[in-house]
């Protein structure tokens, strides 16, 4: 069994293009979310979102390529860019059968499936992209990856919802702990941010719908109502620590539980008394062989949702029992929205750069105390703390659950 530990870090969000600028957003709490600019929303009750800001992928990627390319594809290869140039690898020396490529996207190609079905009924079947099918589909994003990168080792997508790019993590470092492969790059990607995204979450009322950037995605709050869509990318590089010792990496932190579960209980909703998330958690704990009292920060999924929050709090109690009192917990959700399959991917690099700094991000826009949800939140401010392992959690429609426990490298 090999230890695997993470080499490079590269983030797109709603907060911060690189992930210098998010994780510097992140410690002071800057709020990502407002109106929408990017689509037309005059027939769309929800008007806010967690857009990227500033961005420009040509900065990144040539203009043909642009073209040829999703923009779920496009944000998923340029955070892997940063990732694969934060972690100093060198194409020349690397076995590249034993360079993998996991990475996925809750929904893929939305943009592109969207104007395709417009040109269909404007236009006709005829008039269809060539490059509808591989510009629309899941595993585009990783095939890219491995292409710009001549990654010839394993290259898939796991699709788990909103838990997908926590899934995607778990497989590397399954993958490289195993012995199949000594470097992966990891995470995931998400452009949900088109009409018909906003509109299939809006009408199945699972957004906010207040319009009130303030107090829109507002987890664990008692006046929650629902999450607020976000767009972007994480990836991580993962290696064997022998891999990254050998040609002196940067070690930023060691990936040592991992837990995965099915709530096999609603499409939707998760399991009230929260058992697959508090298994998966357990599964997580278990595999890195601590006591569950070494937990010292949870970077939870808490997606302002009724239900989510409370059913997570629930999970959290059952695995931590009176403990669960004494662990910091914050969503950066309050933040960024909700990448949903990219969310995974962001939020293990706060828990990394939390290791790292010793320094806890906060829940923003916490003002209404629900009576049931009775943890430490982190509410507003982040706090500096002494960490040792960080927990991520992702929850995913269809019941997916997702743990990943980091472990602060010395």
């Amino acid at each position: 069994m090999s230890r695997v530990v993470v080499t490079g870090l590269g983030a797109l969000t709603p907060i911060g293009n690189d992930v210098s600028t998010f994780w510097e957003n992140s410690k002071k709490g800057v709020c990502g979310i407002d109106f929408i600019k990017s689509i037309n929303v005059d027939d769309l009750d929800i008007k806010i979102a967690g857009e990227l800001k500033d961005f420009d992928a040509t900065n990144y990627i040539d203009k043909k390529e642009i073209r040829r390319i999703d923009k779920f594809t496009q944000y998923g290869l340029i955070a892997s860019m940063e990732a694969f140039n934060n972690s100093g690898l060198n194409l020349d020396e690397i076995d590249l059968d034993r360079f993998a490529v996991i990475f996925g996207s809750g929904i893929g190609g939305y943009n592109t499936h969207e104007a395709e079905f417009k040109t269909v009924y404007t236009k006709g079947l005829k008039r269809v992209s060539p490059m509808y099918v591989p510009m629309a589909i899941i595993n585009a994003v990783a095939a890219n990856i491995a292409i710009k990168y001549s990654a010839r080792g394993m290259c898939t997508s796991a699709v788990t919802a909103c838990a997908t790019a926590t899934n995607n993590i778990g497989d590397a470092f399954r993958h490289i702990k195993h012995g199949y492969a000594d470097v992966v790059i990891c995470g995931g990607s998400e452009a949900p941010i088109t009409p018909i995204g906003i509109a299939g979450f809006q009408n199945m009322k699972a957004l906010n719908s207040n319009n009130n950037p303030q107090r829109s995605s507002i987890p664990f709050d008692k006046e929650r109502s629902g999450f607020v869509m976000g767009e972007g990318a994480g990836a991580l590089v993962l290696e064997s620590l022998e891999h990254a010792k050998k040609r002196g990496a940067k070690i930023y932190a060691e990936i040592v539980g991992y837990g995965a579960t099915c709530d096999a209980y609603h499409i939707t909703s998760p399991s009230p008394e929260g058992y697959g998330a508090s298994k998966a958690m357990s599964d997580a704990i278990k595999e890195a062989n601590i006591n569950y009292d070494e937990v010292s920060y949870i970077n939870a999924h808490g997606t302002s949702t009724p239900y989510n929050d409370l059913f997570e709090t629930r999970a959290i109690k059952s695995v931590f029992k009176d403990f669960a009192k004494n662990i910091p917990i914050s969503s950066t959700k309050s933040m960024t929205g909700h990448l949903l399959g990219a969310a995974g991917a962001i939020e293990s690099i706060i828990c990394i750069k939390a290791l790292e700094e010793g320094f806890i991000p906060p829940t923003i826009g916490y003002k209404v105390v629900d009576e049931e949800l009775d943890l430490d939140y982190v509410p507003n401010v982040g706090r500096d703390a002494k960490l040792n392992y960080a927990l991520t959690n992702s929850l995913g429609f269809g019941g997916h659950n997702a743990s990943l426990l980091f472990k602060r490298w010395e």
